[in-house]
């Protein structure tokens, strides 16, 4: 079945954030964040630069419209990060 970015998530996987592997699941279409804090990732605009980008201040319960390829560990506060597909 495929899905246009606008679609509601099939389904929801949590993160373990890394600073060297890629979401499991591949490229996520958002994020929701139960605890917020600062998030850093590879938006999957960026998968081939490999470069990071940074949002900080997140609020608790905060969903993401962020397609992304990766959430680093290092410098990512925010927890209960889960990839939505």
């Amino acid at each position: 079945m495929s899905q246009n970015v606008q679609d509601p998530g099939l389904d929801f996987v949590p993160v373990t954030p890394s600073d060297a592997v890629d979401l499991a699941d591949g490229d996520c279409r958002a994020l929701y964040i139960e605890t917020g804090g600062t998030l850093i990732v590879i938006p999957s605009g960026q998968k081939a630069a490999g470069t990071n980008r940074t949002i900080a201040g997140i609020a608790d319960g905060t969903l993401l419209p962020l397609q992304c390829s990766r959430v680093i560990a290092t410098g990512t506060t925010a927890t209960g990060i889960h990839a939505i597909y």
